[in-house]
This record gives structure tokens, sequence and C-alpha cells, in this order.
């Protein structure tokens, strides 16, 4: 099947993860994606080791955000190298790029140059903090936006210390934010003619997934505060103490909290004035989990998940990494697979998690060595011939 995003050729020259992980999300659905890595090194990420690839010095971690695409190492400070940048951007849809405000203005290569090649292109920066503010010229890391966007302050145990998530969540979903602009973006350039600069910051994407913790403050709420694995408004909601381990118990609604106290055979705490309604069971969070913690630290985790399962009442337990991906559930959504690199070793990885139903996600080629595809990518796009090719790489400008 043709991935919905065929014909689309997006120019990546980002690194790390935010840029990456839009790219690969744009690869997964059918785009050609070009990255653009410096000689030698490459990406910053192919070090973040160990573990390393199989019969290579990439990283895993490395492989979590490029497979989809083709890598071609060029020098972008040299004249010539800025050249095949320009060049290569005037042949594509999208640039994607997260240097630091103004970092490639001085070698000619910002969205006011590029435009002017390719009216149409649609550019998206992403930064720590935006094109404008104050702040705008400081570099940005995922652990210390999770601290400023307020994340941080509502993550950890009640009485414990700030703490980050357990992956680089302000990355990632600044990553997807930037796949959803983008594609809005081809959107009216297709419909317009027009192409436009999407200007993506760390800081507002996690300030923006702030969501109900912000909507609270904002509409009279208390502060958020931390709360552990309890949520702020919903009760009961959280981990619980079995007498062999812990589980989940998520009651979203009134009628699965009866559903609860009956499973526990307190069918009398549904009626209670102080907990039959959610508000109420908010207000009175601590009395409520004083009746029934004790009860639950009776059962054993299993007998007890399978009970509000069968009764209607979401819960489960805490998975492990290796223990949630090759649960039953993961593994026929089919989500992990695998691919073969051009050395021949394979990579395993967790694939795009939606289905659709005309054109599905495709995985077409694992996460490139540096520069592999140099020679294939200038001959394609440029018709550049193999002794130019030959002579970039002896002056350096070309890996």
């Amino acid at each position: 099947m043709t991935g919905a995003l065929d014909g689309i050729r997006v120019l990546d020259l980002s690194r790390v993860l935010a840029g990456p992980w839009s790219t690969q999300v744009l690869g997964d659905l059918g785009a050609d994606v070009i990255k653009v890595e410096q000689p030698g090194a490459g990406d910053d990420t192919r070090a973040w080791g160990p573990p390393f690839l199989s019969g290579s010095q990439d990283s895993a971690y490395y492989s979590c955000a490029n497979r989809n695409k083709r890598s071609i190492a060029i020098d972008i400070a040299s004249t010539e190298g800025a050249d095949l940048i320009r060049r290569l951007a005037a042949q594509s849809d999208v640039v994607v790029e997260n240097f630091r405000v103004g970092g490639l203005a001085k070698y000619g290569l910002d969205y006011d140059d590029l435009r002017t090649i390719k009216p149409d292109i649609v550019w998206c920066s992403i930064t720590g903090f935006g094109q404008t503010g104050p702040e705008k010229d400081r570099g940005g890391y995922d652990f210390l936006i999770q601290g400023m966007s307020g994340l941080m302050s509502v993550t950890g145990d009640a009485d414990g210390p700030p703490t980050k998530v357990g992956v680089p969540i302000s990355d990632l979903t600044t990553g997807l934010y930037a796949a959803i602009s983008i594609l809005a973006a081809l959107r009216h350039r297709d419909r317009t003619g027009e192409g436009q600069r999407i200007d993506l910051a760390l800081l507002d994407a996690q300030v923006a997934l702030m969501s109900n913790q912000a909507a609270n403050w904002l509409n009279g709420g208390p502060e958020p505060r931390r709360l552990g694995n309890q949520h702020p408004n919903i009760v009961p909601y959280q981990v619980f103490a079995c007498a062999d381990g812990d589980i989940l118990i998520a009651t979203a609604n009134d009628r699965q909290y009866r559903k609860l106290c009956r499973v526990l055979g307190r069918d009398e705490l549904s009626e209670d004035p102080r907990f039959a309604a959610m508000s109420a069971r908010g207000a009175n969070r601590a009395a409520l989990l004083a009746e029934i913690e004790p009860i639950i630290a009776g059962w054993s985790s299993d007998d007890l998940v399978t009970a509000l399962n069968d009764a209607g009442v979401p819960s489960g337990r805490v998975n492990t990494v290796p223990e949630a991906l090759d649960h039953p559930q993961v593994r026929a959504r089919e989500l992990v697979g695998q691919l073969e690199r051009q050395d021949g070793n394979e990579v395993r990885f967790v694939g795009f998690p939606a289905k659709l139903s005309a054109s599905p996600a495709s995985y077409r080629a694992a996460p490139p060595r540096a520069g592999e595809d140099g020679a294939e990518v200038l001959g394609e796009i440029l018709d550049l011939e193999h002794d130019e090719i030959v002579r970039l790489r002896g002056l350096g400008i070309v890996g």
C-alpha cells in the first residue's frame, strides 16, 4: 500500500530527539526523509549508549527516532555544503530544524533564505523557547523543560522531591506537535499554494500538555501539587497495595465506583453521602482511602484484578518495560517489529501506534549509519555525477 505521505520529501536538519521524532512519524506515514548530519560522528544520540546496536557504534537510543530515513553527511558551514542544502531544499516539501535561534542564518539557510528558492516550503523550527520572548536565545533540554513547565511540580510523591517523567516526554510531545503542525501546513499549502514557517518551542508544548492541571488552576482551583499516583480530580484512581504486589484501579465515574464497592463487599460505601458522587469523593479522599485500602490489602493482586475487570472496573498490574513489550495485547497489536540494516544486523523497534485502514504506516528502512546514503541522495535528487561526489568527499564537504 502507498503511505499517506508518499511523494512528500522532508529535509531533516534536526538532531537528538524532538525533531527526529517528528520526522520519523512523517517517514512512517510514507514521506521520503533525508537526514542531514555533520561529517564524522553524526547525530549526537548515536553515542548515547550503551547499549549499542549489534555490530555498530550507534546507540539503541538513536534507533528509537531514526527509522525510515536516508542519511547524508554534509558540512553546512562550508560554502559548497550550504549550497547543497539549498539545492536539496529546493527539491523538498518540508524542512525541519532545531538549531538555536539564528543558527542557520549565518549560513544563508534560514527560512527567509530558503523560501526565496522554494516559496511553498513548509519550514518547522523547533527550539527550547521559541523565536520570540526574553528566553529565546537559551538552549532547551527535556529535563530543563520538564522543570520549567510545571510538570515536575505535580510529579512524584506528595512528601517527596519534584520528579521527572521516566521518558523524555517534553521532547517526544514536541515532536508530535511538530508532525501535527507540518501536516496542517501541508494541507494549507495544497489548498492555497502557500508555504509557511512553524515556530515550535519545547516549553510551549509542555505547558500546553499541563492540560487538566493548568485548567484546574486557571479556573479557580487550588495550586496543583504532587499527589504521587493519585489523580487530582478522580477518586479512587491510583495504585493500591495488595497482599502480594501493587495494582492500578481507575474508577472514572460513579457507576464504576459502585461496582468497585460491590467487589470489595462494601456496598454501603456507594450510598454514603461522603462518597456517593465524584465531587464528594474528591473532597473526602482521605476518609474513603482509609475505608478501602485495608480491604484491598487482603486480596491477592491477580484475584482482585480479575474480579474488577470482570465487574467492569478498569484495573491492571504495573508492568516493567519487558513485561509491557511482551504483553499479549501489545503482541496482538504487532507494535514491536524489526528491520535489517545495510550491514546485515537487525534492529528491533516499537512502531507507529495508529492503524490506518487505507494508508497504514510502513517500515521500509532501518535507522541508517551516518552518511551511508549520501551518494544515492546526491545522485538521485541533485543528479550529481560520481566524480563530483568523490571530489566533495575528498574536500570533507560530504561525509
